[in-house]
């Protein structure tokens, strides 16, 4: 969680967020979005030209799409080397369901 004051560090009053304070820590950290807008960014660079989806079904899938390419680019698909293009174009139709 940020440092936004949106997220007060205590809550007055309930009885259920004092049981639930006993359990867990409020860990603010200001770094922790950054690191998610670091990682999208590339997606929404790739989004933006299209001017926006028609249907939710098309926005879906095509984010979809540009999420899996990206995972697949950076190396986090443990059994596809991010140099080896045949290998990825196998695992992405096996995915979509399409002919390679």
């Amino acid at each position: 969680m940020d440092k936004n004051a949106a997220y007060p560090e205590r809550e007055q009053g309930h009885e259920k967020a004092d049981e639930l304070r006993r359990f867990t820590k409020l860990r603010q950290r200001k770094y922790l979005n950054n690191i998610v807008e670091q990682d999208h960014r590339r997606i929404k660079r790739l989004v933006r030209p299209g001017l926006g989806f028609k249907s939710f079904r098309t926005a879906r899938r095509t984010i979809a799409g540009y999420e899996i390419m990206a995972m697949v680019r950076k190396g986090q698909v443990a059994a596809i080397p991010a140099n080896d293009m045949p290998a990825q174009a196998t695992f992405i139709a096996t995915l979509f369901g399409v002919a390679a």
